[in-house]
Parts: C-alpha cells; structure tokens; sequence
C-alpha cells in the first residue's frame, strides 16, 4: 500500500492493487491494513482500513481515537457517515470506494495543522458584522459575541465591531465599534437589521487591514459582509445562528421558506467558512448544500459559569416568584418571549400540573398574548431581568423548562444547567448537544408530546433527590465549556481553516483563469 500526499482538506489517497488488499490476512474473508500518519484534531489518529471486497472498504479509528477534525460528512465525494460530540465528524467512517481504494474524507491533515499552528501566535485583526447588535439587543448571542471580543483582545488580536446603530458604543473593550443605520424587521419591530454596505463603513473595514471578516448569519447585514470580504480581499466567515427557515411559517408566510433556504445556500457557499452552534443544525446545511462538508464547523459552547451558579438561590427572589408561596414547586423559563418558543404548549402542562408554579423570566411581543392564555392560572411573569436578579431567578427555581423547537444552540439551558437546577426540553435543534446524557444531565421530552413532558416534570417535582442529582451533573457538564477555550478555538483553529480555504479558491481560480491573475501564484501552505 502507498499512502500518497494529499492536498490539505481532503484524505490522502489509500492505494492499494485491485486484486489485494496489503497486510491481509490469509484466508480471511474480511482483510485489514493500517494506514499510518493521518492525524486529527492534532494528534496522531490510528486509521484501520478493512476490505471485504477489492470494491468496497470500510475506514474507522481505533477505539481511543479523538474526534476527526473536518466537520461534516460529505455523501457526495464518498458516502462516508459519522458521529461526534462537538465536531460533525466523529470517530468512525464508513465508505464505499474504487478497486483503487480511494477515499475524499473529511479528515485535517497536516499541512493545515501546519499552517495552523503558524497563524494561532500572530496578532491578527478581526472584523465582526454582528446583527442585530451584541450590546442593545437581549438575544442569546449576546453574550457570546461579548465574550469573543474580550477574549480576542486579551488574545493580543485588534478587533473592528460593524453592528446596528441603536445603542452602540464607541468602543468595547479596546475594540472600536462602527455603527450602521437600521431599520426594523416588518413582521418583528423589535429586531433591528443594517446593510452595512456604506461608502464609510467600507473605508472603516478597508482601513483596518483585517486578515479575516465575520459575520452572523441569515440576516442582511452578513450581504454586505461579504460584499466588503470580496471587495476587500479577505476570508469571509459566517456563524449561522438564526434558524430563519423555521421561524418563517410562524411570522408570515409559509411559501417564504424554500426562497429563504436558497438565500441561505447563495450567502454561504460563498463564504470560506460556516460556523453553526449544533451538529444537527450543521447537518441540516449540509443536507441543503448550504456548504460542503469540510467548510462546516461547529462553534463550541461557552458559558459563565460563576455568574450563573447555585449559590445564587436567593430566598427574597424565591419568595417574590411564587407571589409569597415559596413551598410550592416552581418550573422557571427564561428567554425571549415569541410565538417561535412554542411557549403556548406550557399551557397544557400548566393544566396537568395545576400544583405546579410557572415563572415567565423575560419579555417579548407575544408577552400580551401569553398573559391572556395564562389568565387564572398559577404564573408569574418577572418581566426582563439582568445581572444578579437574572442570576437569583435561574437558581431559585426547582425546574427549568423551555418547550421550543428552534433553538440553533439554547444559552438558557446551559445557564439553566450552570445554576444547579435540572433541566426539561423539548428534544430539538441543538439542545440535544447540551444535554447530552439524557436522563443523566437533563430531561429531554419528545416535541409535542404532553404526556412525555407532563411526565418527567412530575418526577422531578415528586422526587427532591433526583432534583438535586440531575441539577448537579448538569452543573458538573457546563463547567467544561469556558468562554476563552471557545475563542482560542474559533481563533486558532477554524479561523486558520477559513485562510487556508480562501488561499486554495484562490489558487483553483488562478490556475483556471491564469489571464486574470498577475504574477507568479504559489500553493497554499
């Protein structure tokens, strides 16, 4: 067998003779070789490759494997499928190939883990277009966005932030802060959106000398990111975090959502890279042909977990939730209060569990429709909380529950998880990510089934011990996910892919076109 260099990105060609197999066994039906100095996620992964036929074999890593690096699954270029728990790609593959025996896997290799670990000690200077703002608008997000400029500056990177204009400032923490006009949304008010695509803010990018631009996604601002990123010369990478498509049919019309997908497709097949917050939403992109598999990654979880803590349970806040009745069990939900949370379905479980006390912590356009639904029954809404009452509310609850079905990633779960209380959701989106051991960490319900989650509320609130049990391995899980180790690795890791990605599509278009490049053009490195 050789194993031939391969372009970074794809796997190394297995080769092998059409009529054997090298390192066989004889007289085996089934026949195994190893294919050496295949690395993932840094590190040297064993790679066994078994053939039952010249025309068919099957690739897995060994058992104490690391996840593969290459983020999704591409069924196009080999049919290979696989698992993971923050990358798309897992340990095992399987495919299908040549009597050749050749395999497009999504497996890091490393040229790019080279080029990478160049890049990850070197200032850089990032663009952000965040929309709607990360500092006005109270979205899940915004805490993440937050803690991604504090931590690349503390990182030693400069930072532009381009966002909408409604309660910018004029810096945050060291990073300038470029506001755009903003108008907004028809069906929702309440979000703010921006082109962006201003001769200023295009001086202001131009001027910068950024190495890469970022943008949230869908939304109209990330048009005009990638309209600068092209203009401008620079990798463009988009963090998808809104599932549009699935809030659609609930705000206006249903037909809008194959439009929307083809949106969605045209932004991000141009971008280098796409960030997305779950595995199950980045195999959704990839089942649209938003992005090939190998330019899908997943932006791993972060939260805060001193400020959102069990030692915030508060006796004063427990007391002001259930209006003066403190004894009674208390099912907390916090978020954004709009018809997408699917926050009508609580009111069936509200009438099966009539002992049962729910707290509504945040506000949102549908607050008046939610107060009428609920009218009689056993509900507190605290209206928008921050800071430590946001804290003391979380804590001070006995369950957490959110019954929507489009969460692209779900903070107030992991805040939820971070606050010691255990959690019930509906088993969708990226939720399962978080609650990864159901049972264990959470309680997952299936969507839609009332009996399904009427049940798991009613053991939690009979059973204080498995309360306390769940509450606390659910606090032992977030503890893994830090802020810093999130940024470092969007920083150094995918970042890095991003350059590499817009270096070979610059390479491929000169090598097609070489009329329209000047010079001598070199391989990316």
């Amino acid at each position: 067998m050789a194993l031939l260099r391969a372009p970074c990105g794809v796997m190394p060609a297995l080769a092998a003779p059409s009529s054997n197999v090298a390192g066989s066994s004889c007289g085996s039906s089934k026949s195994q070789f190893l294919a050496p100095g295949i690395r993932s996620s840094g590190r040297r992964n064993r790679l066994f490759v078994s053939a039952a036929s010249p025309k068919q074999m099957r690739i897995s890593s060994s058992p104490g494997g690391r996840d593969a690096k290459y983020g999704l699954v591409s069924a196009d270029s080999s049919g290979i499928s696989s698992t993971g728990k923050d990358h798309v790609a897992g340990d095992s593959f399987s495919a299908s190939a040549s009597s050749e025996a050749f395999a497009t896997a999504p497996v890091k290799c490393s040229e790019q883990e080279e080029f990478a670990k160049e890049w990850a000690h070197k200032p850089r200077r990032v663009v952000l277009f965040v929309e709607p703002s990360p500092f006005s608008y109270i979205s899940g997000y915004k805490n993440r966005y937050q803690n991604f400029i504090r931590y690349l500056r503390e990182l030693g990177d400069e930072v532009l932030v381009v966002t909408t204009h409604h309660g910018a400032p004029a810096e945050f923490l060291g990073a300038k802060v470029v506001p755009s006009w903003s108008f907004g949304l028809p069906w929702y008010k309440a979000v703010p959106m921006s082109l962006a695509l201003s001769p200023r803010i295009y001086k202001e990018v131009k001027n910068f000398k950024p190495d890469i631009i970022h943008a949230s996604s869908p939304g109209i601002m990330v048009i005009g990111a990638l309209i600068i990123s092209k203009l401008v010369g620079v990798p463009m990478v988009m963090a998808y975090h809104t599932h549009v498509p699935m809030y659609i049919p609930k705000y206006t019309f249903a037909w809008l959502v194959k439009p929307m997908w083809l949106v969605i497709k045209i932004l991000h097949r141009a971008a280098d890279l796409t960030l997305v917050m779950s595995v199950a939403l980045g195999k959704e992109l990839r089942a649209a042909g938003a992005s090939t598999a190998e330019q899908i990654r997943i932006w791993r979880r972060g939260v805060d977990s001193d400020s959102f803590h069990p030692r915030f349970r508060n006796a004063e806040m427990r007391n002001k939730i259930t209006d003066g009745k403190p004894d009674t069990p208390t099912i907390v939900h916090v978020g954004r209060l709009g018809v997408e949370k699917n926050l009508d379905f609580l009111v069936q479980v509200l009438e099966r569990i009539p002992e049962a006390k729910l707290v509504f912590v945040g506000d949102g356009p549908e607050r008046p429709n939610l107060e009428k639904m609920f009218e009689g029954k056993n509900v507190h809404f605290t209206g928008m909380l921050t800071g430590e009452a946001l804290s003391q509310a979380y804590a001070s609850g006995d369950i957490f529950i959110t019954p929507s079905e489009t969460e692209t990633l779900g903070f107030v779960v992991l805040e939820a998880m971070a606050s010691g209380i255990p959690v019930v959701c509906a088993r969708a989106g990226g939720i399962p990510d978080i609650v990864n051991q159901d049972g264990v960490t959470g309680l997952l319900y299936t969507p839609g089934d009332l009996e399904d989650c009427v049940g798991k509320l009613k053991a939690l609130i009979d059973s204080p011990e498995l309360r306390d049990r769940i509450g606390a391995a659910g606090r032992r899980e977030v503890e893994k996910f830090d802020w810093r180790a999130s940024t470092k690795q969007v920083r150094n890791e995918e970042y890095s892919a991003a350059i590499w990605f817009w270096r070979r599509r610059k390479q491929q278009l000169a090598n097609r076109f070489p009329g329209l490049f000047k010079g001598p053009q070199t391989q990316a490195s």
